[in-house]
């Protein structure tokens, strides 16, 4: 895992981030309807959370998208620590998009009109894998020489 963002990660990385610390930010000090709606939702998806309150779910939600966005915009933290972040925070959001039959089409899979702003996570899920990949397989790779092509004299 490289310790600096390499270049071509930055369209991966900024984009991202900036939306979900944005998004994180503006669910600092939710107003009881607000948190009410997210809560319920995350807990139609995820039923563990249904006993928490409300207000402190919404507000460990925040924290926890404000950490991801952070990292994500953060140049020393690796690649693949910023895409593992990404990936789980992304796969949870699908969750919210496979928990409602409302959010898809009759084959299950396409969104509907309702889904597509929880389907579009799954680009989120998609740039988080490859940051692992091409972290983990930039290191393996950086570690192998490289062999030419041998002259025959």
């Amino acid at each position: 895992m490289g310790t600096n963002a390499r270049p071509h990660h930055l369209p991966l990385r900024l984009l991202p981030g900036a939306f979900i610390l944005n998004s994180g930010l503006g669910k600092r000090n939710p107003d009881p309807d607000t948190a009410a709606h997210v809560h319920a939702e995350a807990a139609r998806a995820y039923p563990f959370l249904k006993d928490m309150d409300p207000q402190t779910f919404v507000r460990l939600l925040s924290t926890g998208e404000i950490a991801v966005g952070a990292a994500l915009l953060a140049p020393f933290v690796p690649g693949a620590v910023a895409g593992a972040a990404l990936t789980g925070f992304s796969a949870s959001l699908l969750g919210l998009y496979f928990t409602d039959p409302e959010a898809r089409e009759s084959d299950g899979i396409r969104p509907s009109g309702k889904g597509i702003a929880l389907a579009k996570d799954s680009w989120l899920l998609a740039i988080g894998l490859a940051l692992i990949a091409e972290d983990l397989c930039g290191r393996r790779g950086a570690r192998r020489p490289r062999r030419g092509l041998r002259r025959r004299g």
